[in-house]
């Protein structure tokens, strides 16, 4: 037998079973990253459906909040202040509170930035308030300025929805809202203040 004949044989069946061993490596690497881009696929759905509920929780928990302190505030006004108006007020900051908590561990920075500025906002006017009710205001602090200082709460809460909103990709980054509006009953700062004038 020629040896020259048997290793173009043996070269040929190598050559035959590396292609095949090299088809099949091919085959699971590219089966592999398939695999890894719809699991990463899955994993942004997944993130952006957990970040859509909380952010509309937060949402509505901060408005919620802020509600509650206006109704406190004329509580306190007129002078009718009792239990449940106190129960209420907590459990609207309770609410807001654990959403808040939520949201940091979630939100992006671009998020997080006006939701804070929200956030320190809202328990500003919330200590300022629970100081009036008390009958132990830091001076300065009235009823008036406390009503000042809530309705200034809408436009925070605007701005944080709007940061959520483009997080979500629902408003673009250019995109200004059609038509930004504040709630009705906060939507006169002059007489909302009036109410308040001492």
């Amino acid at each position: 037998m020629d040896v020259g004949a048997v290793l173009i044989a043996i070269t040929g069946v190598a050559g035959t079973l590396g292609g095949a061993l090299l088809t099949q490596r091919g085959a699971d690497r590219a089966k592999k990253r398939e695999l890894e881009m719809a699991h990463a696929i899955q994993e942004a759905r997944e993130n952006r459906e957990l970040r859509r509920s909380c952010y509309t929780q937060l949402h509505r928990d901060a408005r919620q909040f802020a509600t509650a302190l206006s109704r406190h505030l004329y509580v306190i006004r007129d002078g009718a202040l009792g239990q449940e108006d106190v129960s209420a007020l907590e459990g609207a900051k309770d609410a807001y509170r654990d959403r808040w908590s939520e949201a940091l561990m979630i939100a992006p920075d671009a998020v997080i930035v006006p939701a804070h500025e929200l956030n320190d906002a809202l328990t500003g006017v919330y200590g300022q308030i629970k100081r009036l009710e008390r009958g132990n205001p830091r001076p300065g602090e009235t009823l008036q300025s406390a009503a000042e200082e809530q309705h200034a709460l809408w436009s925070l809460i605007r701005d944080t929805r709007v940061a959520m909103r483009r997080d979500l990709g629902v408003t673009a980054d250019g995109d200004e809202e059609v038509s930004p509006r504040t709630p009705v009953s906060s939507s006169n700062p002059i007489v909302l203040t009036r109410d308040f004038a001492e």
